[in-house]
């Protein structure tokens, strides 16, 4: 009886916990393999051998190789020119799967572009997740999607210590946020604790488990989707994880004609089944260092102050946009600029970009107020404020 008990005692501490849990596609192994990964042959960021899953210090300090910045090399060789014309080709690969949709794509690219993160949000069925799994196919990201769910544990996004008899040591297993895009499916049905374990990964790009800090590689991802608050099993976000977002969006539903079209291409194939790599992961990482060298003038960042200021004085908002907001909105509209082949900030960019940074910085005197009605009153004050000439 005593060997029956330590036999099933070992078998349980050398599967862990995320073997037995359902909201988690993929489990890191610790030859750095992954079960059902398209991407096995790739290797998961920050290992340095077996000694990088030894048992993590308990006094708090930084592991090893913490202070490392992930390693990336872009193509140095790569002109803006050839940039440019990959991201054409990614913008019109992105149409052909999600037909109708122009604007959020180009959203979705200038977000992509600033560093930033989106949540999408809508009603079930409209393409949300289908786009963030094509916008990974044509960067060649290595993905992960976590299907969130009432029993989610924060452990199932970051990872966890798993104590190995043969060698008495904990191994870290890395969970599914060790990779370049995260798709975080119905955000909002996982509950509040696991929600969180994003936030330090959304703002730093680390991870910080059993007092161990983890560098993400770069670039870091997060594509969440949601469905509208009211519906039934949902948590809404709070304040503190909708911040880390750079844009929220909606997806709606397509005009009559995008219909059609879709329902035409998906009686043969699925269209995104055929998306092929475009752009390298490297590529996008050196756009994203080009992003944060476009210039602007001082009237620019005038007007763009005087629209976050506006937020902070409306009588129908209780809350206003944080400086961290006007950062935001400033990296955006960069992007944006790149996108449109320019090395300057327009105003017409920071107009293009206000609604979507931040319609969910802002909070409504009105506690039933929906996202549609805060992101109304944005866009009332975009229209009211004078533009610069």
């Amino acid at each position: 009886m005593p060997s029956l008990l330590a036999a099933l005692t070992q078998m349980i501490f050398a599967c862990g916990p995320r073997e037995f849990r359902t909201g988690v596609n993929k489990v890191f192994t610790r030859d750095n393999s992954s079960s059902d990964n398209e991407n096995s042959d790739r290797t998961p960021p920050h290992d340095s051998g077996a000694d990088a899953f030894r048992s993590p210090p308990l006094s708090g300090q930084q592991s090893p190789n913490s202070n490392a910045m992930p390693e990336t090399r872009p193509s140095e060789n790569a002109s803006r020119t050839e940039l440019m014309k990959g991201i054409e080709l990614v913008r019109s690969e992105l149409q052909r799967v999600i037909r109708g949709k122009a604007d959020v794509i180009d959203q979705v690219l200038t977000a992509v572009l600033a560093e930033g993160s989106v949540l999408l949000e809508d009603v079930p069925g409209v393409g949300k997740t289908t786009l963030a799994k094509s916008l990974a196919s044509l960067f060649d990201l290595q993905f992960q999607r976590v299907q969130c769910t009432p029993d989610l544990l924060p452990a199932d996004i970051l990872g966890s210590s798993i104590f190995q008899p043969a060698t008495g040591e904990f191994q870290f297993r890395p969970g599914p946020i060790f990779c370049d895009l995260l798709i975080a499916d119905e955000i909002n049905r996982a509950s509040p604790r696991t929600q969180s374990a994003l936030l330090e990964a959304m703002a730093e790009a680390q991870v910080t488990i059993d007092g161990t800090r983890y560098p993400l590689t770069l670039p870091f991802i997060v594509i969440a989707t949601q469905n509208p608050t009211g519906f039934e099993g949902t948590f809404p976000l709070p304040e503190s994880q909708l911040d880390r977002f750079l844009f929220r969006m909606s997806m709606k539903y397509p005009d009559v004609e995008s219909e059609i079209a879709l329902l035409i291409d998906q009686a043969s194939a699925e269209p995104s089944d055929s998306l092929k790599p475009v752009m390298s992961r490297n590529d996008l990482v050196l756009l994203q260092q080009q992003v944060r060298d476009i210039s602007f003038d001082r009237k620019v960042a005038e007007y763009l102050v005087s629209l976050v200021g506006a937020t902070r004085r409306d009588s129908r908002l209780r809350v206003g946009c944080s400086p961290r907001g006007s950062k935001m909105l400033l990296r955006a509209a960069q992007a944006r600029a790149v996108l449109q082949k320019r090395d300057y900030v327009l105003p017409d960019d920071i107009q293009a970009v206000a609604v979507d940074v931040l319609s969910h910085r802002v909070a409504s005197r009105n506690l039933s107020a929906t996202s549609e009605e805060s992101a109304q009153i944005v866009r009332e004050l975009v229209n009211q404020m004078e533009v610069p000439v």
